[in-house]
């Protein structure tokens, strides 16, 4: 699995139309970003600190086919690009990310297991 943070409001907005076109960021920069697991915790903490109203979207690689790609960044670590759309069809889960009382984000527990 993959993993994509973005608004709420957003998210929304994509479920009804069935697919996901990306933050204002991913748009700027031609892709939509993801991350790996290992990558999710450190990549939240940098690019949404204190953000609230945001879902972490559990995405399905495989149906997004050659429109994916790893490619470096960060230190050179890999991280998974989308060069598209995001269709609805492939996050097989979505889970609010809220802000914990030290004002960093709460990821669902079986996230992790």
């Amino acid at each position: 699995m993959i993993y994509h943070v973005c608004k709420a409001a957003d998210w929304a907005l994509a479920k009804m139309a069935g697919r996901y076109t990306g933050s204002p960021d991913d748009t700027r920069d031609g892709f939509i970003h993801f991350s790996a697991l290992a990558q999710l915790q450190e990549s939240v903490a940098r690019h949404r600190a204190g953000q609230s109203s945001l879902v972490l979207l559990v995405v399905d690689p495989v149906p997004l086919g050659e429109t994916l790609k790893w490619e470096p960044s960060r230190g050179g670590a890999l991280f998974p690009h989308l060069y598209g759309v995001l269709p609805v069809s492939a996050v097989v889960a979505a889970h609010d990310l809220p802000l914990g009382p030290d004002g960093a984000h709460v990821f669902p527990a079986d996230i992790f297991a």
